[in-house]
């Protein structure tokens, strides 16, 4: 043994300190875990599919992050494979597999097959459609991808330039590359690995009354093979190609691609709302635009509930080290040998952490309210039934904005938090930040999305105020008409002592700035330019007030909870509240969603809420049981042993220890005997 492995770190140590953090609270860890996943069998599939990926080295996460991308590339590739034979194997559901590929926590190759891919296909294809392409799908006899963004275009899917011209002598559509722009790029899955590919193309039918003239019917879902199924290579007629090194998704090999007069099949076009008669040329659509972009909504649905487990992986390291780490002794105390405090003591920390925790709970509670929402809603569609189509897809616009948002900045908040370690990859973050940072422009930019929540409202406000004395329809034409019914009175809401008036003020709020965003535009005429920034602002306050009575109303039905448990976290209900109210508390006090006095009083509140959730904090992280192999982390490890892990990690994992440098900046060699004279860069 070295020196070093004789070593232990000061006491108290981390598993002292973190054992003393979970006796002094009352909170039902296991309790609280149920109740956070309840109904989902989370936890149970957690544990079961993680106990056979530990028995698997290419599993192992200790070396990845010294990898190269190529290295990381093929390692990825490696364990999609090994995932897809353990899924036949241990007879894995789609759930169970989606479990493996999250505690894994990298990108896969194969993401875009199991998740955009195959949800287009069975979603959006006729009955006959899928009879053909599903069996496939599932099988694992192609690999997918979903081909939606280009060079020039990404959230604008309107404007998307890639053409699919019908051809009826022929019977069969030419996907051309009109321009440069009209490359396919940043679509997943495509630079290397797929071989079919859903293609959202201009749909261009020829004018049969102007000879040589094509009529657009606007960007359809195709779905065509890209890549011989035997040799890997790309078909004649198309050009494919990784764009290369991103910030993260370093085992994801996203894409380019440009086609040159490709030839596919009328079969070819996605045909459950949308028909071209393959005689007459006659193209006919469902009346309900929202049905062409059921892929988009699904996933939006999915990355609220992901943005919650997100934040919650980072707020349970931040908390644990935090309560480990101890920095300076108490400037009152008049014990000159007092110990130093724990990090986590200071207000200046729980004030960053805790809210973030809160928003955690949130996320999830909102997240599974929309994965309900969401199943119903296609359950509805699948008998005809469009109602919910434009409610679902307005929501999962604002929240999957709100909710990267929220998790984005957290991820990074909690980083700082953590100080200098916080930096390094034994911080469980560097990944995990850097991967989580293109979620705010995945399936729509973050600021450019919240145009279509705000557009949703603004029809629904014009609607309300047409008929006001009429009973309310739905949920969001009851909350209209009861503002506009009570808005000359004001609001007498109560937020410092009713939980219930807590949701009030933020629906009021939410219909308030609604009003004003109808009254800028459908009554002043104000240009749709002009009023992006209030747009935008509109659909973070509807986004919140969702979020505010999904944990209220999930939490105040449950009975699943202790109740010192469920206390402790309506007061992170209360502190998500507050501290959001606070954030934007000219709003609430302009519309009278809340008084003056409240909001004055609001400061001295939210700190005694920091101080009666602190005894509960690693408690209620460790209520999310997320296991040491996913959070991959030195700081956040359940077991407290931070600096034996950083240690090892540093002196034992890291290879570059392993080389010895010659620093001579006369001699040209780099490395010492290895006749090395020039670096890698110079012979590229």
């Amino acid at each position: 043994m070295s020196f070093p492995d004789h070593l232990k770190p000061k006491e108290p140590s981390g598993p002292s300190l973190l054992e003393k953090e979970r006796r002094q609270s009352p909170v039902a860890v296991d309790a609280l875990g149920k109740h956070i996943f309840a109904g989902t069998g989370f936890l149970e599939r957690q544990a079961r599919v993680l106990a056979a990926m530990e028995k698997e080295p290419l599993f192992d996460k200790s070396q990845q992050q010294q990898l190269s991308r190529m290295e990381r590339v093929k390692l990825g590739l490696a364990r999609g494979k090994l995932m897809r034979r353990l899924q036949e194997k241990h007879d894995w559901d789609m759930d169970d597999y989606h479990m493996a590929a999250y505690l894994l926590g990298e990108q896969s190759p194969y993401r875009l097959h199991v998740g955009m891919f195959r949800t287009t296909v069975e979603e959006q294809s006729s009955d006959a459609q899928r009879a053909y392409w599903m069996p496939r799908v599932d099988g694992w006899q192609i690999s997918g991808t979903y081909s939606q963004t280009e060079l020039g275009h990404g959230s604008n899917v309107r404007g998307v330039e890639l053409e699919a011209r019908w051809d009826p002598a022929a019977k069969e559509f030419v996907v051309h590359s009109p321009t440069l722009t009209a490359a396919k790029w940043w679509n997943g899955s495509l630079g290397r690995t797929a071989n079919h590919a859903i293609l959202m193309a201009q749909l261009m039918v020829p004018d049969h009354k102007r000879q040589g003239q094509y009529i657009s019917h606007g960007p359809q879902a195709f779905i065509a093979q890209i890549r011989d199924t035997k040799t890997h290579l790309p078909l004649k007629g198309i050009v494919i190609g990784d764009i290369g090194v991103k910030i993260g998704f370093t085992s994801m090999d996203n894409g380019y691609m440009l086609f040159n007069h490709f030839r596919i099949p009328h079969s070819a076009l996605l045909s459950r709302y949308v028909q071209l008669d393959p005689e007459t040329s006659v193209f006919t659509k469902s009346p309900n635009a929202a049905l062409a972009y059921g892929t988009m909504t699904s996933i939006r649905t999915v990355l609220v509930e992901e943005a919650g487990t997100h934040l919650a992986r980072a707020v349970t390291i931040a908390i644990r080290y935090t309560a480990i780490r101890q920095q300076f002794r108490d400037k009152d105390s008049q014990d000159a040998r007092s110990a130093e405090l724990q990090v986590l003591d200071y207000p200046t920390v729980q004030v960053r952490l805790f809210p973030l925790l809160a928003a955690a709970f949130a996320l999830q509670y909102t997240g599974k309210v929309m994965r309900q929402d969401y199943a119903k809603t296609r359950s509805e569609v699948e008998k005809g039934n469009l109602e919910g189509l434009a409610v679902m897809h307005s929501n999962s616009s604002g929240l999957k904005s709100l909710s990267t948002e929220i998790t984005n900045g957290g991820i990074e908040t909690c980083r700082r938090a953590m100080g200098g370690h916080g930096y390094g990859s034994g911080s469980g973050l560097v990944e995990m930040q850097k991967d989580y940072q293109a979620k705010p422009i995945l399936e729509g930019d973050n600021w450019m999305i919240t145009q279509q929540t705000s557009s949703f409202l603004i029809k629904r406000m014009t609607a309300a105020v047409k008929t006001q004395r009429e009973p309310p329809k739905d949920r969001t034409d009851a909350q209209l008409k009861a503002f506009l019914n009570q808005k000359d009175q004001g609001s007498t809401l109560d937020i410092l002592n009713s939980d219930a008036d807590i949701q009030e003020s933020f629906k009021w709020r939410a219909a308030s700035m609604t009003y004003d965003a109808y009254q800028a535009r459908v009554v002043n005429k104000k240009r749709h330019n002009d009023l992006l920034i209030q747009f935008h602002k509109l659909s973070h306050a509807h986004s919140q007030s969702i979020m505010v009575s999904s944990f209220f109303s999930t939490l105040a039905s449950s009975n699943d909870l202790p109740r010192e448990t469920k206390d402790v976290v309506f007061d992170l209900y209360r502190l998500f509240a507050y501290t959001t109210i606070q954030a934007e508390s000219y709003e609430f006090l302009r519309c009278g969603a809340a008084s003056a006095k409240d909001l004055d009083a609001l400061p001295d509140r939210i700190q005694d809420l920091l101080s009666r959730i602190r005894p509960h904090a690693v408690n209620l992280v460790d209520a999310w049981q997320f296991p040491d192999y996913l959070l991959d982390s030195a700081l956040g490890r359940y077991d407290g042993n931070v600096y034996e892990d950083l240690f090892n990690r540093a002196h034992r994992l890291n290879p570059l220890n392993d080389v010895v440098f010659n620093p001579d900046y006369k001699d040209d060699e780099i490395v010492k005997g290895s006749g090395e004279r020039k670096p890698l860069s110079s012979k590229l």
